[in-house]
């Protein structure tokens, strides 16, 4: 026998024949019906305590739902004029730039229009955060943009003075204010 017949033989002699398949077949089945003869059908009672578990379970989750989307509408609401408020906040500065450089009066067009602009900014959530000359610099509301050299031991790691102010929109800041800050050394 050459050696492509002997390994043509056992190529086949590894192939199991369809006895072999159909046998195999047969005693897989036969031990799944076993284990499906084993389980007994449920009661009643134990399937009306899955079908009220599912329910409980998908009426949960609706609740969950509606809970997350009226929050979500909440604070879409609350922030809904994000974008617009972040460009007229320039505005207001350059406002607050001309009046204190022109020395208007409170009866003087721009300082009534610069009040009017504030006030309905302010109807729709917008507020000043308040002046933290003095205070201790917190990241959450203030961002350093330059430090100098403290002249008193009182004033190191405060804030010096106010570059711009900051600004919350419904809680949340929408700008942070720029300061200085004395060096700690």
């Amino acid at each position: 026998m050459t050696k492509k017949n002997k390994d043509r033989k056992e190529n086949i002699e590894e192939v199991p024949n369809s006895e072999e398949i159909t046998k195999k077949e047969t005693t897989d089945n036969s031990e799944e019906e076993k284990q499906k003869e084993v389980k007994p059908e449920p009661t009643i009672e134990e399937q009306l305590a899955t079908e009220k578990d599912k329910n409980l379970r998908l009426f949960a989750e609706f609740e969950n739902f509606r809970k997350r989307t009226a929050k979500e509408r909440i604070e879409l609401f609350s922030t809904a004029g994000k974008d617009i408020m972040t460009l007229l906040l320039p505005i207001l500065d350059n406002f607050e730039r001309s009046i204190k450089a022109n020395n208007y009066s409170d009866e003087d067009g721009p300082v009534l229009i610069y009040k009017q602009l504030k006030t309905e900014l302010e109807k729709k959530g917008l507020t000043e955060m308040n002046n933290p000359k003095g205070k201790k610099l917190d990241t959450n509301f203030h961002e350093a943009i330059t430090n100098i050299p403290a002249t008193t031991k009182k004033e190191k790691g405060k804030i010096i003075d106010v570059i711009e102010k900051g600004y919350l929109l419904g809680g949340k800041v929408l700008r942070y204010a720029k300061v200085v800050v004395a060096n700690k050394e």
